[in-house]
């Protein structure tokens, strides 16, 4: 979902603007979103202490705050030098970043805005009316915006009901969860990790598909927790790419117990209500279908490959727990970004499939037809749109010039410290950036080749070595990966086939 196009693309009423808002204002107005919500989250982490003396410099402090709202989870600071109130801080972010959150607040404003373009109009056809002395059908235009309305407002209150109770019962089950499986209990005591915090945090952050854990190690302190691994995975694919699907599912419901008419225009009139995130049946059910596919597909050959890993990723588990561990690996490849191994021990070809995968938009659908309201909009666009389209660059072709920059940037540690600094890991990096995964290959003293005496390993991603300027493009490409689906369809000059 990270990758959709939000309905706010659509133009706002004209009696807002008096003309269709550009997509160049829409994006600025989400760049501005963003950009003001990460220097909020940078200063209330700057002024609140951290567990222990020593404070992050203001770049990672900036980093931190830029990869929580984008939902990003890069990190280049341990997640245990957090207080309690800085990790809620963290939390709070997290949500007012996530996809279906700004989808909420801006379906309710272009809500506002219709209503009260349309009632504009109805007034000043009365008024002609009144003028003129001629009758009309203004009547039948109330009630079709009173009943158009009614719809949209049910649909309001059902984003709401669907964020607030898929995160209030996932925080509920980890919570009960950890109070009542002594291990989960122990290692959050050990860490001094307060039990509800860690609940609402993990949620959130599954939800929102950002993949912060308050954990150093992320998931791998839980490997052996099957149960907390479970209720995950559904949060992952709940607020990920199953969420248009879940929606759904929760208006058939409403439909089907209610039995309000409401609710059946709304799931046959979908693309009139202006939600980018309400799909037809047709395609949820191949949306469902594809995740299925690409997750399964993953976990043969992770499975394949990484079963009896020699790095001993999977020491002391039993096949259940393994493949259970395996399943959360591969589903929060495309999304979270949440681990229960160490991406650096997994074998090259696995993380290619990996890098495959953070690269595919969430709604990533085989679809064996055209979609119409792609169709449409394409045949809309006028001409100079259309040319900007075709020959500005390609996502791939932004990425590798991203690459490229950070390349330049550490080409010192590339020389001096290859084993680490290799093309691979920093690809990893950009792409899971990009991706708003969060997966990250890390950074191991003992593949040093020219050994350094103060290096000390630390439970931050790879980033967290780089230069401060290839820290600053990182955040770059995580605003970047946040916003791609401005550019979605660019670049097609660009294609070589």
């Amino acid at each position: 979902m990270k990758n959709l196009p939000l309905y706010i693309l659509r133009s706002p009423p004209r009696s807002l603007l008096r003309l269709p808002l550009p997509v160049a204002s829409a994006f600025l107005s989400h760049l501005s979103y963003f950009i003001t919500i990460s220097l909020l989250g940078f200063g209330a982490l700057k002024l609140t202490k951290t567990r222990n003396s020593s404070s992050p410099n203001d770049l990672n402090i900036f980093f931190t705050s830029v990869s929580a709202v984008s939902v990003s989870s890069m990190s280049v600071i341990e997640m245990e030098v957090f207080s309690n109130f800085q990790l809620l801080i963290i939390t709070t972010l997290m949500f007012l970043g996530g996809e279906v959150f700004v989808s909420t607040v801006g379906f309710q404003l272009s809500r506002r805005f219709k209503y009260l373009n349309e009632k504009n109009q109805v007034d000043s056809a009365r008024s002609i009316e009144m003028e003129s002395g001629t009758s009309s059908s203004s009547t039948a235009t109330i009630d079709e915006l009173s009943s158009s309305k009614s719809c949209s407002k049910l649909l309001d209150r059902m984003m709401i009901g669907y964020l607030l109770t898929t995160n209030g019962v996932g925080s509920c089950l980890i919570f009960i969860y950890i109070i009542t499986i002594p291990h989960a209990k122990q290692v959050l005591e050990s860490k001094g990790i307060n039990f509800l915090t860690f609940s609402i945090f993990s949620t959130v952050s599954t939800f929102t598909n950002c993949g912060f854990i308050p954990t150093n190690e992320n998931m791998i302190a839980f490997k052996n927790n099957p149960g907390l691994l479970l209720i995950l995975i559904s949060q992952v694919l709940l607020g990920g790419c199953l969420y248009p699907v879940g929606l759904r599912l929760a208006i058939m419901a409403a439909a089907k117990v209610t039995g309000k008419k409401e609710w059946r225009y709304i799931l046959k009139n979908y693309s009139e209500m202006g939600y980018s995130h309400l799909l037809s049946g047709l395609r949820c059910g191949f949306l469902a279908v594809t995740a299925m596919g690409l997750i399964i597909l993953q976990l043969i050959i992770f499975c394949s490959l990484e079963w009896n890993n020699s790095a001993g990723i999977w020491d002391g588990l039993n096949p259940y727990q393994k493949f259970v561990g395996s399943l959360f690996q591969v589903t929060n490849s495309r999304h979270a970004g949440e681990s229960v191994v160490d991406i650096s021990a997994i074998s090259p070809a696995t993380l290619v499939v990996f890098v495959v995968m953070m690269y595919l938009p969430p709604y990533t659908t085989f679809l064996p037809i055209r979609n119409k309201e792609i169709a449409s909009m394409s045949h809309g666009k006028d001409k100079r749109q259309h040319l900007v389209e075709l020959f500005t660059f390609s996502q791939l072709s932004y990425l590798a010039i991203f690459i490229i920059l950070i390349c330049i940037t550490e080409k010192e540690k590339l020389r001096d410290d290859p084993l680490n600094f290799t093309v691979l890991n920093i690809t990893l990096e950009v792409i899971s950036a990009y991706g708003n995964v969060g997966f990250s290959s890390g950074y191991s003293c003992k593949r040093q080749v020219k050994v350094d005496s103060s290096c000390k390993d630390a439970w931050y991603g790879f980033a967290g070595r780089w230069s401060a300027k290839g820290k600053f493009i990182l955040i770059l490409v995580m605003i970047f990966g946040r916003m791609k689906s401005f550019s979605m369809h660019s670049g097609r000059a660009w294609k070589l086939s």
